[in-house]
């Protein structure tokens, strides 16, 4: 009986590496839970491009947008566990567990981390006609008028979440308004129809530089390099508060881990081309390339900690 099972084993260990070896032999779909022209679809096209030319198979990008990315999570996590069906997230990923209780997956059980790609801010903007400088003012304007409201791109979206903890921290009170993506909450911002918002960096950077919009803050613990005279959150107002806008790679649970960790080589070998790297810097992001092990124990934290703002703001999908 146990030499049969062993037997047994190490022929699906065989299988599997053997796969592997001949891994991509069809395009790839790789699911993005936002809209066309957000952050995270901009980043997840640069790295399916450059893994297009190396494999010589197409990996497609197929945007599914909606209820804080779990629409194309559960897309994914019904695919064949085979490779070919690939999830590109942000930190949204993390916050499902709070936010969708009744999701069609788990978010730690039903994913395999490939590799984390990206760490980047999302700046705290707002219109140049508001007249407000600094996030002292900022907060000093909620708390002077009340009615304030701000955007985002969905409940549960790390927009979404940024906003939340810096709600919590400020002790303000404010009216939060979701948006089918980031073009759409950057559009309103800038005319004032939001009295303010956040955005990943990327997205806001051409009209922050065309003085179409004003940065107050940046939501990560060191400043970006895209905006180095732009202060954090911390530094301007909230010691302590620090919010990482990631991305990353994942895939169904149950695929081969012989191709899982094809792929996380796949994914650092192009975030680590100096072109790419060059053109992500660009956007004020970081590249943060990762093991499949690694991406899996920080997404365990995030879950952990993202869960517990969500809580404590009382923060439920109505």
């Amino acid at each position: 009986m146990f030499r049969a099972l062993f037997a047994a084993c190490t022929l699906l260990s065989a299988a599997c590496a053997a796969q592997a070896q001949t891994f991509p032999t069809k395009p790839i779909r790789l699911l993005v839970g936002f809209t066309p022209g957000s952050e995270v679809d901009v980043i997840g096209r640069m790295i399916a491009h450059e893994m297009t030319e190396k494999w010589g198979q197409r990996v497609v990008i197929d945007n599914r947008p909606g209820a804080g990315s779990t629409v194309a999570g559960a897309i994914v996590t019904a695919a064949n566990a085979d490779g070919y069906t690939l999830f590109f997230n942000s930190v949204s990923h993390a916050a499902t567990p709070a936010l969708y209780p009744n999701a069609t997956f788990d978010t730690l059980r039903d994913f395999a981390g490939i590799s984390q790609a990206t760490s980047l801010p999302n700046v705290l903007i707002i219109a140049p006609s508001a007249g407000i400088k600094s996030v002292k003012e900022l907060i000093a304007m909620v708390k002077q008028k009340g009615g304030i409201n701000y955007g985002h791109a969905g409940v549960g979206s790390g927009t979404h979440i940024t906003g939340e903890l810096f709600r919590q921290m400020a002790g303000l009170e404010l009216s939060h308004i979701p948006y089918k993506g980031v073009p759409e909450v950057i559009t309103d911002a800038m005319t004032a129809r939001l009295n303010f918002a956040y955005a990943p960096i990327g997205n806001t950077l051409p009209f922050i530089k065309e003085k179409r919009l004003v940065a107050l803050a940046v939501s990560t613990a060191a400043r970006s390099p895209a905006l180095p005279d732009v202060p954090t959150i911390g530094e301007a107002g909230l010691p302590g508060y620090a919010f990482d806008h990631w991305y990353g790679m994942f895939a169904p649970a149950k695929t081969p881990r012989p191709v899982v960790n094809l792929i996380s080589q796949e994914v650092a070998r192009v975030l680590n081309i100096a072109d790419i790297k060059a053109k992500i810097s660009a956007r004020g992001a970081v590249v943060k390339p990762s093991t499949p092990e690694e991406f899996d124990k920080f997404v365990r934290s995030e879950v952990e900690k993202i869960t517990k703002v969500m809580k404590v703001g009382g923060v439920k999908i109505n």
